[in-house]
């Protein structure tokens, strides 16, 4: 005799449910307690975009050595961070500790929650599925990972230097730091999340290809816009570095629902067929 699948009942699950998010806070609070001890290493990579020599820069630099237009290479400067509050110093080590260890815990976090969702679901579903959660997490890093090289450094380094006059000197505070960091973090990790809502929306037929190239020419104004938003400087060069990855996303969006579209349309097909067989 095969060995019967167990039915579980509401408790059953509520209690499943209840050792997921036990192990997920033991890992979370494990990687938490690693971040805290390492703070010198943590600190290091998370203040090392407002500095003049993060990477980013020596990046401009060389490229405007090759292509002979020192403009794009930036001035030195320094920014100097302080801090205004008894305890922000010790809270921001805290929250900044548990977001690391959230981001590092994060790949075992949602294998926990797949695990525990995945028996209800069928085999299509659970496919589905772990294409959108293994996709979605993908893209969201990687928004992540441009604003941390890219967008927040330019950022940063135009807000932090600019003057309304020279009487007026800048010095940031840590909380100012850290809240437009994780912000601005937060926000292109959803931004890069489109083509995955765009496949989404083309399964459940809220959307087609033909509207996005038909509305194409808008959607590039509102991409150069939230560019002009989100890096607010007069270099062109800064905004274009910007809004050509989001315009990429655009077009990637309209190619995966394109062939959502052409691939239900086949399935409908298949299925017409069949119901007359």
């Amino acid at each position: 005799m095969g060995q019967q699948q167990k039915i579980l009942t509401f408790w059953d699950h509520l209690e499943e449910l209840r050792h997921v998010l036990f192990r997920i806070a033991v890992a979370v609070v494990f990687l938490m307690l690693v971040a805290f001890l390492f703070k010198d290493e943590l600190f290091a990579i998370v203040l090392a975009p407002k500095n003049a020599d993060f990477i980013i820069y020596h990046f401009f630099c060389r490229m405007a050595d090759a292509v002979a237009m020192p403009s794009l290479c930036p001035e030195v400067f320094y920014v100097k961070i302080i801090n205004t509050q008894l305890a922000a110093q010790f809270i921001t080590h805290m929250s900044v500790s548990f977001y690391a260890g959230l981001l590092l815990a994060s790949p075992y976090v949602i294998y926990q929650l797949f695990r525990f969702v995945s028996p209800a679901l069928y085999e299509n579903e659970k496919k589905y599925s772990t294409r959108v959660v293994g996709w979605g997490y993908f893209l969201f890093m990687m928004g992540v990972l441009l604003n941390y090289f890219l967008i927040f450094p330019l950022t940063f380094r135009f807000l932090a230097t600019y003057q309304v006059s020279v009487e007026v000197e800048n010095t940031i505070t840590l909380s100012s730091y850290m809240d437009t960091l994780m912000m601005m973090s937060l926000m292109m990790g959803i931004v890069f999340e489109i083509p995955v809502l765009c496949w989404l929306f083309a399964k459940l037929g809220f959307l087609t290809a033909d509207f996005m190239k038909r509305y194409r020419r808008h959607a590039i104004v509102i991409i150069l816009i939230v560019g002009a938003i989100i890096t607010p400087t007069s270099d062109v060069f800064t905004l274009m570095m910007v809004s050509v990855p989001m315009y990429l996303l655009y077009e990637v969006s309209i190619w995966i629902v394109s062939r959502t579209e052409k691939k239900q349309q086949e399935e409908s097909v298949e299925e017409e067929v069949f119901e007359k067989l």
